[in-house]
């Protein structure tokens, strides 16, 4: 276990930097000026220039980076170029927001894809089967931000049962917080409750027909107990597909938090890359890698718990 946990830091770690270095030079070699964008076309030249020199743009690409660098490996992500505020402590209210609607949607796409899933797979042609098998297709014709402004026509000005727009932090009210969260939660996890249904459909028919499920009928097992054994050994399938489907989304909180106006890091990061705030783009890169790597070293150790051969290896 501690050889396992010392490869998925370093892996991690590499992972971490790899991209933090490309995002730095991808979005630096643009040529968007950012001094440009946040004094206009109206500055001249000395005011753009000193802002520059605050902002370090008068230094090679190497010692920007190198800067940056040493300040994030202890947690400090720098001053935001608009605003010239903490990126630690935008990211500090911003990432709470995106992650309960990421974590809700994930929570809905493994409770209803997993029920769904099991009972196309142990009944299969049936009623539940076909409706799967026709709202994959539908989901998957149809974009993600229609869903949205659906889900806010019906639920929020028709039925009025949820607000349309706005976030309400859990410490004013856990209702209302949750009532915030659910309808971009459910426009994030329509489309993965089909996935992962579909996984472990076909997952539960294909182990259906192996010797072990025989083996246990044959020794009188009861159908209740043969279905947990059943599932148990379909869910690594499944649950490879949930880890997939977080880091998607993770990128689909972007469109959206635009829609539902929700004061997430997915907001946060288009308002930066429309003027180029470099600071609060690598904070909001190095926290989404974090947060994905997290996730995929739990699912390893889920996948090891479900699978003893796994966990051996």
């Amino acid at each position: 276990m501690a050889r396992f946990i010392l490869r998925r830091l370093l892996s991690g770690a590499v992972l971490l930097l790899a991209v933090s270095i490309a995002t730095f030079f991808l979005a630096r070699l643009s040529n968007a000026d950012p001094t440009l964008t946040l004094l206009g076309t109206g500055a001249t030249d000395a005011q753009r220039d000193a802002l520059a020199q605050r902002f370090g743009l008068d230094q090679p690409l190497g010692a920007q980076f190198w800067e940056w660098f040493s300040r994030a490996v202890v947690g400090d992500f720098g001053e935001s170029w608009k605003g010239f505020t903490s990126v630690n402590k935008e990211l500090a209210v911003k990432v709470p927001v995106t992650l309960s609607v990421i974590v809700f949607a994930t929570l809905l796409s493994a409770v209803f894809g997993t029920i769904v899933g099991v009972v196309s797979g142990l009944f299969q042609g049936g009623v539940v089967d076909r409706v799967v098998k026709y709202a994959s297709v539908l989901l998957y014709a149809l974009p993600g931000f229609w869903l949205s402004f659906v889900l806010i026509t019906w639920f929020a000005v028709q039925l009025k049962w949820f607000p349309a727009v706005g976030y309400i932090p859990p410490t004013t009210s856990i209702l209302g917080w949750l009532g915030s969260i659910t309808l971009p939660a459910v426009s994030l996890a329509l489309g993965a409750i089909v996935m992962i249904a579909e996984q472990l459909r076909n997952s539960i028919i294909q182990n259906s027909t192996k010797d072990y499920v025989r083996t246990l009928r044959s020794r009188g097992l009861s159908e209740a107990r043969v279905v947990v054994h059943l599932v148990r050994n379909s869910a690594p399938e499944a649950l490879a597909v949930l880890a997939v489907l977080f880091v998607g989304l993770l990128s689909g909180a972007v469109v959206v938090e635009t829609i539902f106006a929700l004061p997430g890091i997915g907001m946060l990061a288009n308002a930066s890359s429309l003027i180029g705030d470099m600071p609060t783009l690598m904070g909001i890169t190095v926290v989404s890698i974090l947060i994905v790597i997290i996730v995929n070293a739990l699912l390893d150790l889920v996948l090891g718990w479900l699978n003893p051969k796994v966990r051996v290896s």
